[in-house]
């Protein structure tokens, strides 16, 4: 699998919180990653990905998991957990909010951040190797209806024109 995309799991000493940004292209609470840029590396990639929309310095902790997608709606990605080195929380061009949230108490998040982050916590070894099956055509249609706004937005965000604002 060549992956398109990496995330970071970052819990706190305890593993018992979790943290998450808010969006600006799309107001929702996800883990911190995105895009690999040509002739990165993946674990290049989730460290500065992770600086760029959180202020923290981190060191990747290890793999968590690797996930294939199944359509056209997700990227294939390295799922890393890392650790905190430095750092303050702070907001970017990218990011509307960052804070740690109990792993109880995780808000509303679209698929596959929620199975992400358990399989993180979970410290599975090997790492997990899954399709991206969260993510489909049914599940953005149920999206769609119930949040139509979000999912234009999304949508808008796959296709390179991400609203910022």
């Amino acid at each position: 699998m060549i992956p398109e995309s990496v995330a970071g799991a970052l819990f706190n000493e305890d593993r018992s919180q979790v943290l998450l940004i808010l969006r600006r292209d799309v107001p929702v609470w996800v883990l911190p990653g995105g895009g690999i840029d040509p002739n990165e590396a993946p674990d290049t990639a989730v460290v500065r990905e992770i600086l760029e929309e959180t202020g923290f310095r981190v060191k990747i902790v290890r793999l968590a998991g690797s996930y294939v997608p199944i359509n056209r709606l997700a990227r294939s990605t390295f799922l890393y957990e890392c650790a905190i080195l430095s750092g303050n929380p702070t907001l970017s061009s990218e990011t509307r909010g960052v804070r740690f949230f109990p792993l109880d108490q995780l808000p509303a998040m679209p698929p596959p951040y929620l199975e992400w982050i358990q399989d993180a916590h979970a410290a599975l070894e090997p790492a997990a190797l899954k399709p991206l099956k969260s993510v489909n055509y049914q599940t953005l249609f149920k999206h769609l209806i119930c949040h139509p706004l979000l999912v234009f937005r999304f949508l808008l965000a796959r296709l390179g024109l991400p609203i910022n604002s």
